[in-house]
């Protein structure tokens, strides 16, 4: 009897009302998790344009994960967009005051939550440095530490903003 329902089952699961097909990237739209996944980001890129001051698709972000900690890297798209130059100069250099300080009130209000990797960079806050140096086309704010926890605690709040961010850089550690 076991063997007949269990024969059963496995008829059940493989007729084609619970087979699934593979959809097409254009019929990707349809999926209730993309939908989801499309809002979330229009948030976060809603909320940063709104937090940072400068809209993300005149600008270019990068997230960089390196030994010691990491990068976030922003410039502007067009070399010409002296506006956008200025206002991402102003935000990082106070992202970098505000880190330093145990601030990470901007990247949990762009993400909605609180990102992986900020809980503990507020406990280490003297143990990370955040400094701040401009770029020929934006600017880009060092994140180091000589503690291990620190690091591996920038390389989570590093590695969340690249997957958040969609900006394709790479998640592994850089080597210098």
């Amino acid at each position: 009897m076991n063997h007949l329902v269990l024969a059963l089952l496995l008829s059940l699961f493989a007729s084609p009302v619970f087979a699934q097909e593979a959809k097409p990237d254009d019929a990707m739209k349809d999926c209730p998790m993309h939908d989801q996944h499309a809002a979330h980001h229009a948030t976060v890129e809603k909320n940063g344009d709104q937090a940072m001051g400068f809209p993300h698709d005149k600008t270019t972000h990068h997230f960089r994960v390196s030994s010691d900690g990491g990068s976030i890297e922003v410039t502007v798209n067009d070399s010409n967009d002296k506006a956008n130059l200025d206002a991402i100069r102003s935000h990082l250099s106070h992202i970098a005051t505000m880190f330093s300080n145990g601030d990470f009130s901007t990247p949990m209000f762009i993400h909605d939550g609180i990102p992986p990797g900020v809980t503990t960079m507020k406990l280490m806050k003297s143990a990370i440095r955040y400094t701040y140096a401009e770029m020929p086309s934006g600017g880009r704010i060092q994140l180091k530490s000589d503690d291990p926890i620190g690091v591996a605690s920038i390389h989570d709040f590093l590695r969340f903003q690249i997957t958040d961010h969609q900006t394709g850089d790479s998640l592994e550690v850089a080597r210098k």
